[in-house]
């Protein structure tokens, strides 16, 4: 499946008044999972620094919605956002404009390539390292562009079935990946090799979890992908798929897991 055109349809719809995209922020929010264990860790993170000053990196930022929740924490982090499309990148300066957030800031770039050395406390890259084929390059940006003591957090699918990817031979869901998924000790050495001292490793999505994908995300889309009549049909079939996705969600956020489709990776420098 692509991903990219339903993307573009969705970015139609909510889009059009800051309003409904700060809904459509919402709504990926309580439907993602990866959202469900980023946003966890991140708060673990910022416990003690939403009084301070501090400057953040969204590698990869796509519809902004981590730099949107992140500057909503506080007034006093700056953040840059990269993403390779200026379309998007121009939306999302213009829509942190409209709602008066200008210490965010959207700039054109591609994260094999831009560094800002030890410009930054925090580098937040969710859904990007499976769809770049230089990840080495990425890591070693990451790193250069940390401060001494500043975290990575990544979000991607694992190799224990990630990006729907159960047997050999099997294509991605989503065709933009260009990898089907890590192997959790392969990542942790190639963040190590590229400039990070200390790294941590854990698998997201668990069986429960895989579960709630498919009812939240998976058919979804491909519903959508088949006709945009599915947008009608959509509030009434989340009615009654929600509900239990999020039990499902809150629970493989609790849960430590022995296998499992995603992985959350942090590494300090």
């Amino acid at each position: 499946m692509q991903y990219d055109p339903v993307k573009r349809r969705l970015g139609v719809v909510f889009n059009s008044t800051p309003f409904l995209r700060k809904f459509f922020y919402h709504l990926l929010d309580l439907l993602l999972l990866r959202a469900w264990h980023i946003q966890r860790e991140l708060r673990t993170w910022a416990a003690d620094k939403r009084d301070r000053g501090l400057a953040i990196y969204d590698a990869g930022a796509g519809f902004g919605q981590y730099t949107y929740w992140l500057s909503g924490l506080s007034q006093k982090w700056s953040i840059t956002a990269i993403d390779v499309k200026d379309e998007q990148v121009a939306d999302c300066n213009a829509f942190f404009q409209r709602i008066g957030r200008p210490q965010v800031k959207f700039e054109v770039g591609d994260v094999t390539q831009f560094q800002r050395p030890g410009a930054f406390e925090l580098v937040v890259c969710v859904d990007v390292m499976e769809h770049i084929l230089e990840d080495e390059a990425a890591l070693r940006c990451y790193s250069t562009s940390l401060k001494p003591g500043g975290m990575l957090i990544i979000s991607t699918p694992s190799d224990q079935g990630g990006s729907d990817v159960h047997e050999e031979g099997e294509g991605s869901f989503i065709e933009e990946h260009v990898r089907d998924g890590y192997n959790i000790d392969d990542i942790r050495a190639k963040a190590l090799r590229n400039g990070f001292s200390k790294v941590e490793a854990r698998y997201s999505y668990g069986a429960l979890g895989k579960i709630s994908w498919k009812l939240s995300m998976k058919w979804p889309l491909l519903m959508l992908q088949a006709s945009k009549l599915f947008f009608i049909v959509l509030p009434f079939y989340y009615l009654l798929a929600y509900p239990i996705a999020f039990v499902l969600n809150m629970a493989d956020v609790r849960m430590k897991h022995l296998t499992g489709t995603g992985l959350i990776v942090k590494a300090w420098k």
